[in-house]
């Protein structure tokens, strides 16, 4: 009788709670939990750096990747060749954009059809191409999970050919990296579709969704991919000195801090190697990323690129072939909880790469070392670039939390305070940003002047000229749209 009544009285308390407008306080992240990445070392199948990479992640149009390399196969075998003529079916034609927007019953070769599903992601041509080489979309689905099975893609399920949404298609980032290995290994003679910029057809040209490719750092390949469930996915593929490193993103919150992020993963792949090639001895990658901020559990400086995110679907952007570039996003749950991962199919290890021979079958990718467990500390301050408090001190929810504990000192000028909210290794992204922000919240930055500091290879976008109580106001709004930023005294 107790019991009941006890439970009676807290079941009247948090009614009562409840009408009060007193809401449970639930736990938050500065994670994006959409947010997977791998870094591959291709050559030799070495995993550097991964975060999530075997969390099952919804792929959208780097789908097309797997529908490309059946095709590849299928010019091998002789089955199809490049001028073999397809006729647009009526499903083909129905599918929403991206697309080239031929109507039932149109033709065009393959050849055109691949360059369109590249270049231009056209969904519509990815279908058509399936239909093609598969006979129907649910056979061609079934030839590609069969396929990522053989490949040892074990997160992977395929249910059409563009990546469209669909809760049953499903991959992870170390999957797509294996799948992005195996494409380059069995079928380089065509992997050069992957890397076309632009593609003239019938008098109207079309450009590549992946804007790393003319950013002269030997990006050649491969694949964008945008949905409001997947967030933004890259692919990317690039050479170095005579090594070439793939990394995979999925999850970014906006085009171009998801562009950003993977040449900052990219670069850091490309310094273990060059480290590595001369003579320093780096055994685990994942250390050396880690210490260069990426992962949280990395030290509190110098953090990874901040992915600044504002409130609200992204509806305006659409990568895929249309759109502006506002940036627009919010937190989503993973399509699903993320799974323990798999056991390692045969032929995984964990022993130091061995350099592969004159024309090496690659192995399959090695599963990166576990990160450390998570360090308390100021999340935003670290992902902006600052210095976070130490354990104990202000809470790590705190956005607008200064980054550096206040000093002793008479009490700093008005009109010299600072908001940074963002740090980037490209300095272009960086001022871009800068732009965007001002241009939706212009109110809060009426009066500040923008500028972007560069500070040991980190490009800081700060509004500056401010008065502390401007700062802190301008960083709280911010704050209240889900925008990282961080409040910098004079001198910071």
């Amino acid at each position: 009788m107790r019991r009941v009544m006890a439970g009676l009285c807290a079941l009247t308390l948090l009614v009562g709670l409840a009408s009060l407008g007193i809401h449970r306080v639930q736990a938050q992240t500065g994670e994006n939990s959409r947010y997977a990445a791998i870094v591959v070392d291709a050559g030799t199948g070495e995993v550097l750096f991964a975060r999530h990479a075997d969390s099952r992640r919804y792929p959208a149009s780097v789908t097309k990747m797997m529908t490309l390399y059946l095709t590849f196969e299928a010019l091998e075998k002789g089955s199809a060749t490049l001028d073999d003529v397809l006729t647009v079916s009526p499903l083909a034609a129905s599918q929403p954009p991206s697309k080239l927007g031929l109507a039932a019953g149109q033709t065009i070769r393959l050849d055109d059809a691949m360059r369109a599903t590249t270049v231009r992601s056209a969904n519509d041509m990815a279908m058509a191409i399936a239909e093609h080489i598969g006979g129907s979309q649910a056979r061609f689905a079934s030839m590609a999970t069969l396929k990522a099975e053989e490949l040892g893609m074990t997160q992977t399920r395929y249910v059409n050919p563009n990546g469209l949404p669909d809760s049953r298609q499903l991959t992870s980032a170390r999957d797509l990296a294996i799948l992005a290995r195996a494409i380059m290994r069995d079928y380089p003679q065509y992997y050069s579709y992957f890397g076309l910029h632009d593609w003239n057809y019938q008098g109207r040209e079309y450009r590549n969704t992946n804007g790393l490719l003319l950013s002269g750092q030997g990006y050649d390949g491969i694949k964008t991919g945008f949905t409001n469930a997947s967030g933004y996915n890259l692919a990317a593929s690039a050479v170095r000195n005579g090594k070439r490193v793939i990394t995979i993103v999925l999850g970014g919150r906006s085009s171009p801090t998801r562009n950003a992020h993977v040449a900052a993963l990219m670069d850091t792949g490309f310094e273990v190697e060059n480290r590595r090639a001369a003579g320093e001895r780096i055994q685990t990658a994942q250390t050396f990323f880690e210490a260069r901020g990426f992962g949280i559990g990395g030290p509190d400086t110098g953090g990874p690129v901040a992915y600044a995110a504002l409130n609200g679907a992204p509806t305006a952007e659409r990568e895929e072939g249309q759109g502006s570039s506002s940036v627009a996003w919010t937190a989503l749950p993973a399509p699903v909880s993320q799974p323990t991962p798999t056991p390692s199919p045969p032929g995984y290890t964990r022993a130091t790469p061995i350099p592969p021979a004159a024309t090496p079958a690659a192995p399959p990718v090695r599963r990166a070392e576990v990160a450390a467990p998570p360090r308390t500390g100021n999340l935003t301050a670290s992902l902006n670039g600052g210095v976070a408090p130490p354990a104990g001190s202000a809470s790590n929810l705190n956005r607008g939390a200064v980054a550096n504990p206040p000093r002793p000192a008479a009490t700093p000028p008005a009109g010299r305070w600072a908001v940074q909210v963002g740090a980037f290794r490209d300095a272009t992204v960086a001022r871009n940003w800068l732009t965007e922000v001002n241009r939706r919240f212009r109110t809060q930055f009426s009066s500040a002047e923008r500028n972007v500091i560069d500070v040991a290879g980190w490009h800081r976008s700060r509004f500056t000229g401010m008065s502390e109580a401007a700062a802190r106001s301008a960083c709280e709004a911010l704050d209240a749209r889900r925008v990282t930023c961080m409040v910098v005294r004079p001198g910071g």
